[in-house]
């Protein structure tokens, strides 16, 4: 069992397979994209394997897969049946932007994958290629039904953005009136690869005021342990909502996770920067007892909390780096 500074077990581990993405959300990155990594800067897939197999060795027992959008990289589905293969591994999840995930969706039923976290912003045609810069809203329906379909829990995750999306947060909030799904409202955060601040209106309260004008009768439910959502019901309504204070950070205090980023950093808080540089490792000829000790003592460095690590002066000098690159 990996336990961190503060006495929290860590046994969440959110891994990026690639940077890139065929997106152009305003809120990850610029309209002309990110300077991508080089591919000799991925950690191969063989690395990831390795890590994995050692962290759940370690205690590791949920592991998502994230991006940039992971079905852009080629040979995901190999690579995930072989992750969904290693012993001790209690829990297999991805999120995907679902523009590329209809046609794997059986597969990711075969292989275990029993819930899957969809980008969704809008219902909305025109809104959707304002925020993505790309069209796709049907693409992304199509991937939800047939999630749906094969029995695979859905969440919905969209980010609450003033001027341009908030007309959306209604029929978003009416997707669970029928669909047994979890429709999650994201505060927007300053991971957009440089455009700035954000100018958080819509934070954690505006959004339950808002919803709650449409639904005064919704209903708070309890929230799972290490949720990173506050949790409501809608009496009546098949699917669930939920509110995720990103940015103001309120669930900070019961931390499972780490991250791993598509060039091999580990990172320990997604408001943290630099981080241990386990490719490197690997490639010097790192044995796995090494490398574990490694982790062990990053760890033992891990924030508090997300404002903790925003304080860390080295932190505060980063530039606004684009949630791709550190791992949605």
């Amino acid at each position: 069992m990996i336990t961190d500074n503060f006495g929290r077990n860590i046994h969440y581990l959110r891994l990026a397979v690639t940077d890139r993405c065929n997106l152009r959300c305003t809120y990850c990155m610029p309209a002309g994209g990110l300077q991508w990594l080089p591919g000799k800067e991925l950690m191969r897939y063989e690395e990831m394997l390795r890590l994995c197999r050692l962290l759940v060795t370690m205690g590791i027992e949920k592991i998502r897969i994230t991006g940039g959008e992971p079905f852009v990289r080629k040979d995901l589905m190999p690579f995930l049946y072989q992750l969904a293969e290693i012993g001790g591994l209690k829990e297999l999840t991805l999120t995907t932007n679902g523009l590329l995930t209809e046609k794997y969706v059986p597969g990711l039923k075969q292989l275990g994958v029993k819930a899957v976290n969809l980008s969704l912003d809008t219902l909305d045609p025109g809104r959707f290629r304002q925020i993505a810069r790309r069209d796709g809203v049907d693409k992304v329906l199509a991937t939800m039904h047939r999630l749906l379909e094969q029995d695979i829990d859905v969440k919905i995750n969209a980010v609450v953005m003033e001027g341009k999306n908030i007309e959306d947060i209604v029929p978003l909030v009416l997707l669970t009136k029928t669909l047994p799904v979890s429709v999650r409202f994201i505060e927007e955060m300053p991971f957009n690869g440089g455009g700035g601040p954000v100018p958080l209106k819509w934070d954690a309260v505006q959004m339950l005021r808002h919803i709650k004008m449409y639904f005064p009768d919704m209903e708070r439910t309890a929230d799972p342990a290490h949720a990173t959502s506050s949790n409501y019901k809608i009496p009546g309504f098949t699917g669930s909502l939920g509110i995720i204070a990103g940015y103001t950070r309120s669930f900070c205090g019961s931390c499972n996770r780490i991250r791993i980023t598509p060039a091999g950093i580990l990172r320990t808080c997604l408001y943290s920067s630099g981080g241990l540089d386990l490719k490197q490792a690997m490639r010097a000829g790192a044995a796995d007892a090494e490398i574990e000790q490694l982790i062990i003592n990053a760890l033992l460095k891990k924030p508090e909390d997300g404002w903790a690590a925003q304080d860390i002066p080295e932190v505060a000098r980063i530039p606004y780096e684009s949630m791709a690159a550190i791992g949605g």
